[in-house]
């Protein structure tokens, strides 16, 4: 909050913002929203305050959100098991049935309310409609074996032109990650590497991961060295070492900025506001992968 702030440093914190704002006008930003941000009702309300805030500044924000918490729970609700295998989701047919109902009906209306509260800006959009995400069915390995675990897929394509209406109409377009085959089976995708790939598809200037941590740490568990900016060649000898909850980030990441997105950065959605402070301050917050 900026309330203890004089009108002379309220006045100093916008006028940071100019280069920024003068440099991303009318860019297009791809968001994932995940992590305790989803489940924690301050940091829900920050966030979309921020989405707001970055269309009414004229930048033109797309969320592409996940819901691993909420579907455990509805999940646990419905007497359905949650198996992990590999780090993905076993999906049954039914599992897959809950998993769009929960990212639809509950995480994305809940997030297009929420950023409604400030305007009429967010238009919710499924990845199975209007053809907007192809995907195809992917194996768990574990020791180096496959391992079926049912409706769970891998983006192949991604159709943009519902989203570029939407944002052409002044709107934020809001987009939970389930996709259809070829053949019309419904999977289950990771939303990091779905919002990835609507990034590229898109042109964006920057995609932002929200995570669970600061960022990307040299040498992990050690916090003393959180890494500001690093490279697609730095990031490829390191991505073999990190943990496993950052690998699916770090390689969205790097796809996105190998595939043309000028800079991706991970941000620590358990502070608020943490889109507005990597977006339009000098300093950023996170780890920003850029070219090189």
């Amino acid at each position: 909050m900026i309330s203890h702030l004089t009108p002379q440093q309220k006045a100093t914190v916008l006028v940071e913002a100019l280069p920024w704002l003068e440099r991303f006008r009318n860019a297009t930003i791809v968001v994932k929203f995940g992590g305790n941000a989803m489940v924690n009702d301050a940091l829900l309300e920050a966030f979309a305050a921020d989405i707001a805030y970055l269309r009414l500044s004229g930048l033109r924000p797309v969320v592409v959100h996940g819901g691993g918490p909420q579907i455990s729970a509805e999940l646990q609700a419905r007497g359905l098991l949650s198996e992990f295998i590999g780090g993905y989701r076993v999906t049954t047919a039914q599992t897959m049935t809950v998993v769009r109902d929960v990212l639809v009906n509950e995480v994305q209306s809940q997030l297009v309310q929420l950023i409604n509260q400030h305007g009429d800006f967010a238009v919710g959009v499924s990845g199975d409609e209007h053809n907007l995400l192809t995907a195809q069915r992917r194996d768990a390995v574990v020791d180096g074996e496959l391992i079926d675990i049912g409706f769970v897929g891998d983006v192949t394509q991604v159709n943009p032109d519902s989203l570029v209406a939407i944002i052409e109409n002044g709107q934020v377009p809001v987009v939970s990650t389930v996709a259809l085959d070829e053949v019309g089976n419904l999977y289950n995708v990771n939303a990091d590497t779905a919002a990835s790939a609507i990034a590229v598809a898109l042109g964006a200037e920057k995609f932002v991961v929200l995570t669970d941590v600061p960022g990307l740490y040299r040498n992990w568990p050690d916090t003393s060295d959180l890494i500001s900016q690093i490279t697609v060649s730095e990031l490829k000898q390191m991505i073999g070492t990190l943990e496993t909850g950052m690998v699916p980030k770090m390689e969205a990441c790097l796809r996105a900025v190998t595939q043309g997105v000028p800079e991706a950065t991970v941000v620590d959605g358990r502070q608020e506001h943490c889109v507005l402070l990597e977006v339009f301050t000098d300093e950023g917050v996170g780890t920003m992968v850029v070219s090189g």
